[in-house]
């Protein structure tokens, strides 16, 4: 095993470890941990809430959920001798859940989640047709995943990072914030928000106090979505064996890693789409010295998938074009076509017994494949929903007989969306 550079205790809080990692992208956090090139070392990682969701039939823990304090990230690792205009070289050499705890209140530990986030706390993919909050808990056994709250169902997990990426620069962070800032002024009162602007309440910094704390709490960036650094891509295939590379903008590149996802289905589409999980990620670095220039990356991270998804022979795939429900026509919205797409799977599954969020939740968690299939016949652009046939435990294909009755269970826990 490499050797463990950040452990985590899984019966402190994210603030109390021996070494604090941050929730925040800034170039001064300072870095926790220095490796050479050519290091591998273990990582522990903490769900990204930090034990708020728990292992219960209650979404109001997803009602409530305190979104200032995401995304709960272990590092920053600084690499010896990584220079701005360096790729930084990240294998992936193993990932999974909390070791050997197999049980316990905190999901990595023998559980994990996914929720559909309420509209006024996050929102998601189709927050106009679920605006209220529900949550699916599952199970692992090895690599696979069942719940109680969407039975007939179990699959094999595609266990990766949501986010990883390494620090920004001064000047791309300032061009994030007025880029984002400049969205958010064209309609300020959104529900959901259209970005997230700096947000010092909840911000861990590492190591940071005092007035240097203060004026990096009000500058840094919030972790939610991707951007030229990587980030928070929720990209389901980086698993082990990948290898990614990524852009460095400050010395040291200062390389952070978190939201472990047990599964995911392409896009992510509840928001918390994913089973979310505590866990470790083996790692090992190296440096392409001038790379940026060298092979054109200069922004956003480029990547070798790994070889150890599973491999599903049958799908059955549901399609959807870019105009709204109400008939209104949109030019090449894949957006769209992807959200009608869902939204046609999710109407197919309700015939088989399931209730709507039940379907909504296993297209978040379960290794579905989305595609853009059609992208240049104007007016419509044309996206696909493909799912595997094999991780339900009835027929799924249309047939003579009409659709399979299972028995939908408890169902997903469901609270209000709060006005």
């Amino acid at each position: 095993m490499p050797e463990l550079l950040f452990p985590l205790d899984s019966a402190k809080k994210f603030n109390d470890q021996a070494i604090v990692g941050h929730n925040r992208w800034h170039p001064d956090i300072p870095a926790a941990v220095t490796v050479k090139p050519g290091d591998a070392f273990r990582v522990h990682c903490r769900e990204w809430f930090d034990g708020a969701i728990h292992n219960d039939d209650s979404a109001d823990d997803i009602l409530n959920a305190p979104l200032t304090t995401v995304h709960t990230l272990s590092g920053p690792f600084s690499i010896e001798g990584a220079k701005p205009g360096d790729l930084l070289i990240v294998d992936i050499l193993d990932i999974g859940p909390i070791p050997q705890e197999d049980s316990g209140p905190l999901a990595g530990q023998g559980w994990g989640y996914t929720g559909i986030f309420p509209r006024n706390n996050g929102g998601g993919f189709l927050t106009e047709q679920f605006p209220d909050a529900y949550k699916a808990v599952w199970d692992f056994s090895g690599q696979t995943a069942t719940s109680r709250h969407i039975p007939h169902v179990s699959f094999t997990g595609i266990v990766h990072p949501g986010l990883m990426g390494t620090a920004p620069s001064a000047a791309l962070l300032a061009k994030w914030n007025a880029r984002e800032g400049a969205l958010i002024a064209t309609d300020p009162n959104r529900v959901p928000p259209l970005a997230l602007p700096p947000e010092p309440r909840d911000a861990v910094l590492g190591t940071l106090t005092g007035d240097e704390y203060t004026r990096v709490a009000g500058e840094a960036a919030r972790t939610a979505p991707p951007r030229e650094n990587g980030g928070n891509q929720d990209i389901k295939n980086l698993t082990k064996g990948s290898r990614i590379f990524y852009p460095v903008f400050v010395d040291g590149a200062n390389l952070s890693v978190g939201d472990l996802h047990f599964s995911q289905g392409d896009g992510e589409i509840t928001f918390c789409g994913a089973i979310e999980m505590g866990g470790f990620i083996d790692l090992r670095v190296d440096i392409i010295k001038g790379g940026m220039d060298t092979y054109g990356v200069s922004e956003n991270a480029i990547f070798m998938p790994g070889n150890t998804d599973p491999q599903y022979s049958e799908w059955l795939a549901f399609s959807g074009t870019s105009v709204t429900l109400d008939g209104e026509q949109k030019y090449l919205d894949s957006h769209l076509s992807y959200q009608r797409a869902c939204l046609h799977a999710i109407e197919y599954l309700t015939k088989f017994g399931y209730a709507p969020e039940q379907a909504y939740l296993l297209l978040g968690a379960a290794p579905i494949e989305g595609r853009l299939s059609g992208v240049v016949d104007i007016p419509n652009s044309c996206s696909t929903v493909y799912l595997p046939t094999a991780i339900f435990d009835f027929p799924l294909a249309p047939s003579s007989s009409g659709p399979f009755q299972i028995d939908p269970g408890i169902g997903a826990p469901r609270s209000e969306n709060r006005v």
